[in-house]
């Protein structure tokens, strides 16, 4: 691997990317509840100058809870954009954030369940996309030694940075195509901490229900216990008023089986459960539900008259 040096990063078409990582390290210096009212504002100013995403976000919404009203849906959609403004800034929080100041911060639920796990051998720390997802390996991190699964970065800068930041946070990072550190990592011991629930098409995946709907999952937490010999341990990052939440669920007993479909529709049934305690906080703005079984991107196929574009009132309170 070709070692990278910061002297590249000098060149002037990377000085804008410089500008927004200062800009986001001078935010972190504020106190918390500012950096809150910040990301609100500029959750707002995404809600707003984003349409395309606002709209995967409203698709999501309705098929995720075809339950609620129209208003109770667009409000639960600005609400996820406000948790995501937020988002950003504890990326940056993530980052550069006091460990003391985090620690304060922070309320673990249930981390006998990780601690039974790991006298075991190798766990695989089974989370999820909610807004706090990038906060959460770093509060995490304080409290035990974590092998991160992370994707990398598009802009080479950015992704410069993060490593040399991973590098001191956690025992190793491993890119998300890397199966086979995965793997020597969980046979090692180790505490790998993954997420699944995004679509990256039809690769290693099944069509399990989430929220009801067929949607196409990755079914690699499976093969990655069975080829590491781990258990599961389910955990989850969430912002309350005052901090942040780490919840670990009990161990997956009796996993995995020999039905890859069976397992798959587990973990998107435990996912679900943790979604609708905070509906807000999952990254609906991602294209989850993109592959119709039936063939076809259900994006482009939803139908052209849906709530999304006739609502007449869409900037309402």
């Amino acid at each position: 691997m070709t070692k990278i040096s910061g002297k590249q990063f000098l060149h002037p078409r990377y000085w804008p990317t410089w500008f927004g990582l200062g800009l986001l390290w001078l935010l972190v210096q504020l106190p918390w509840r500012a950096q809150m009212w910040l990301g609100k504002q500029l959750g707002l100013l995404m809600f707003y100058l984003l349409p395309k995403r606002r709209q995967i976000c409203c698709i999501n919404l309705e098929l995720a809870f075809p339950e609620l009203s129209l208003q109770e849906r667009f409000h639960l959609n600005r609400e996820h954009f406000i948790s995501l403004g937020r988002g950003l800034l504890e990326t940056a929080l993530s980052w550069w954030g006091s460990d003391e100041s985090l620690a304060r911060q922070t309320r673990i639920e249930g981390m006998e369940h990780l601690q039974t796990a790991m006298q075991q051998g190798g766990v695989v720390l089974l989370s999820a996309h909610f807004t706090s997802l990038e906060l959460g390996g770093r509060l995490l991190a304080q409290h035990i030694p974590l092998h991160v699964i992370y994707r990398p970065h598009q802009n080479p800068l950015i992704e410069w940075r993060v490593a040399r930041l991973r590098s001191k946070r956690y025992g190793k990072a491993i890119p998300r195509d890397n199966i086979r550190d995965m793997i020597r990592s969980l046979q090692q011991g180790h505490v790998v901490w993954y997420a699944q629930d995004q679509n990256f098409g039809h690769k290693n995946s099944v069509f399990a229900p989430f929220f009801g709907v067929e949607a196409a999952t990755n079914t690699a937490t499976s093969r990655l216990c069975k080829l590491g010999k781990a258990q599961v341990v389910p955990f989850f990052t969430v912002r309350t008023a005052t901090g942040y939440l780490l919840r670990f669920l009990p161990v997956l007993e009796n996993f995995p089986t020999a039905a890859i479909l069976d397992d798959t529709t587990r973990i998107n049934h435990i996912i679900g459960q943790q979604v609708r305690e905070f509906p807000a906080q999952y990254l609906w703005t991602h294209r989850r539900y993109k592959d119709d079984p039936a063939g076809g991107n259900r994006y482009t196929l939803y139908p052209k008259e849906n709530p999304c574009k006739s609502h007449k009132t869409p900037w309402s309170p």
